[in-house]
């Protein structure tokens, strides 16, 4: 079974569990629509041949049985016409509830998976699979599987009928509608391949749109407009040849089936009229009335499955790319050691419920269970990582940070700097070694529990569309307003939040942009702050903001580092001189070590990186 099948089976698998009541009661009312069709095309025999024939040669004209025979066939057509409704009423209902299911689940993953997808997956080719690609499962629910199923009821029942009435004319039927399957067949092969390119290039499309509106800025600074026009010009001129050509077959399919039915519908008329000439297998003018009107019956349903059948194609291009994502693997986390708040009883530590603000490492061991208390010792022992397996980053790191211990990484831009703090986060594994917690490898960590005793600010500030409030409390959501405007206070951020119109109430929208840099770096700090973690890590934190501002978001920084065990990364040495060590990197390896002083008196790399004979990239 190939990946569009797959996708297109599990899909209806999961629809079917989902609503199996509405997709049975579904199944039903396109029964009965079908059969009430089906059944007042061959009334047609009856009208003709029982009550319009006799009336013709009667001298005395009785219209009554014509016109109980005529509301007869009007109810039963009604009921036809209601059961098309009601089913199209709930189809509706299984699209949109499939689709909102489909989303949770899409979006439920995403946020399970690792941070690798991300950095290798277009952000806009993921938003295309949340809108273009869901929309595609819209109409093949709503639509195109309800139509489909009920023309294939429609010519089964129809073939009955049709050898039923007569054998010669149903094989002249059959095999005109043989002839229609085949080139139907032949055109949708020449544009399903087109359909799954115009899915494919839509998204790549649409990552390309989103990664210039990020970039808006850089793309005006260097004036690289007309080639950003001309790249995406490329782009879409590819996703129009796919639209183009998959729509060109689409659109030729139903008036080539069109034509073809109506000489099916021409022939049988034809040989029927011959027949009856000739007073060849009982045939009436009623009958053959009837079969020209279930051979339209016949034809057109495989018209209308033919012309759904682009549309099952692109729901199957975009629920193999919506499968594609849900099938990708989640972070693994077989951690154990959980975080836990403790309070002394009777002078012992106990673990509780309510928030104490002495946190323990809960490790479970093969004689019980023991309680390791939260202080923030990190160590690398021997480290080796890379992001792929040809490429190594990190060789045999080794360092240390005690509780309370400010630890700086400085060198080139590449050397492996904002690597060692993604691997304390466990944002990637390593390949060799271990780094301990508290004495405890990280990997027997729950990576949701040792993230939280994580604080992370960084040089590119991501702040939500909400109150300057919900953006701080975004580092915990417990916190009180109260503990909030502490840690602005803290942060230094509460000067310039109290001078807004709204104050903390003022609500961000576009990533903060009507905030400056510097606003929206202390607002990361205090969003640190009120997350109260033991370990904190500042990844350039303050290179992209000038010197007065500098001098305030570092006096915040110094208040949040204050007790806690950092590690900082920055490529203005003046702020790491207090660091109790500083490491120096080079091509993922450590090449100095020490603090300030120690590393000057050296005269290596970091002396001549302070004193200006090298310069950071």
């Amino acid at each position: 079974m190939n990946k569009k099948t797959s996708g297109l089976s599990r899909l209806l698998k999961e629809t079917i569990t989902t609503y199996p009541v509405r997709s049975l009661v579904v199944v039903i009312l396109i029964l009965i629509s079908a059969f009430a069709n089906v059944y007042g095309s061959m009334f047609m025999r009856t009208l003709i041949d029982d009550y319009i024939q006799p009336l013709l040669r009667s001298d005395a004209v009785d219209y009554t049985p014509l016109l109980q025979a005529l509301c007869k066939i009007a109810a039963i057509y009604l009921i036809g016409i209601l059961c098309t409704y009601l089913y199209n009423r709930q189809c509706v209902t299984i699209s949109l509830g499939t689709l909102k299911h489909t989303r949770d689940l899409l979006f439920t993953h995403m946020e399970s998976l690792p941070i690798g997808y991300f950095d290798t997956h277009a952000h806009g080719d993921i938003m295309s699979i949340y809108t273009n690609d869901t929309d595609t499962l819209r109409q093949l629910l709503s639509m195109s599987i309800p139509q489909s199923i009920s023309s294939l009821v429609t010519i089964v029942a129809v073939a009955i009928s049709m050898i039923i009435m007569n054998v010669p004319m149903a094989c002249v039927t059959f095999a005109m509608g043989a002839l229609m399957i085949v080139t139907a067949r032949l055109i949708t092969k020449k544009s399903s391949v087109y359909f799954r390119n115009q899915q494919k290039d839509l998204g790549i499309v649409n990552g390309y749109i989103e990664e210039m509106m990020e970039g808006t800025k850089v793309i005006k600074v260097f004036n690289h407009e007309s080639q950003s026009i001309e790249d995406f010009n490329e782009l879409n001129e590819q996703l129009f040849q796919a639209s183009a050509n998959a729509n060109k077959y689409a659109n030729i399919l139903m008036p080539i089936l069109g034509n073809l039915g109506y000489v099916s519908l021409v022939i049988n008329a034809l040989i029927g009229s011959v027949l009856a000439i000739h007073n060849m297998a009982g045939l009436t003018l009623g009958t053959i009335a009837a079969f020209v009107q279930l051979n339209r019956s016949f034809n057109a349903p495989i018209g209308q499955i033919s012309q759904q059948l682009n549309s099952i194609i692109m729901a199957g291009a975009g629920a193999s790319r919506i499968y594609e994502l849900l099938d990708e693997q989640p972070e693994v986390d077989q951690g154990q050691v959980t975080l836990v708040n403790m309070k002394q009883v009777d002078g012992q530590w106990q673990p509780c419920h309510e928030n104490t603000g002495h946190w323990f490492w809960r490790h479970p061991r093969k004689d019980g269970v023991e309680y390791v208390e939260l202080k923030g010792d990190v160590r690398f022992h021997d480290v080796t990582f890379g992001y792929t397996e040809n490429k190594t980053v990190l060789h045999d790191i080794s360092l240390f940070a005690k509780p309370g211990q400010k630890i700086a990484f400085v060198g080139a831009t590449g050397a492996g700097k904002t690597t060692i703090t993604n691997l304390i986060n466990r944002f990637y594994d390593i390949q060799k070694g271990s780094i301990t917690y508290d004495g405890i490898d990280v990997k027997l960590i729950k990576k949701a529990d040792l993230r939280h005793s994580l604080g992370i600010v960084l040089q590119d500030v991501n702040l939500f569309t909400g109150t300057i409030m919900d953006n701080i409390r975004y580092g915990n959501l417990e916190a009180t307003d109260q503990q909030c405007i502490q840690a602005a206070k803290l942060a230094n951020a509460h000067d310039f939040i109290k001078h807004l119109e709204h104050g903390y109430q003022t609500v961000i929208t576009g990533n903060g942009e009507n905030l400056s840099q510097g606003q929206r770096q202390l607002l990361s700090i205090a969003r640190a702050a009120v997350a109260n973690p033991p370990v904190l890590i500042l990844d350039e934190a303050t290179s992209s903001i000038d010197t007065r501002t500098e001098k305030i978001v570092q006096d915040g920084m110094d208040k949040l580092m204050h007790g806690r065990t950092v590690f900082v990364i920055a490529h203005r040495l003046s702020t790491i001189r207090n660091s109790n060590a500083i490491m120096v990197l080079d091509n993922g390896r450590i090449i100095e070590r020490g603090d300030h002083e120690e590393l000057l008196k050296q005269k290596g790399t970091y002396y001549q990186l302070y004193t200006g004979a090298f310069e950071l990239d």
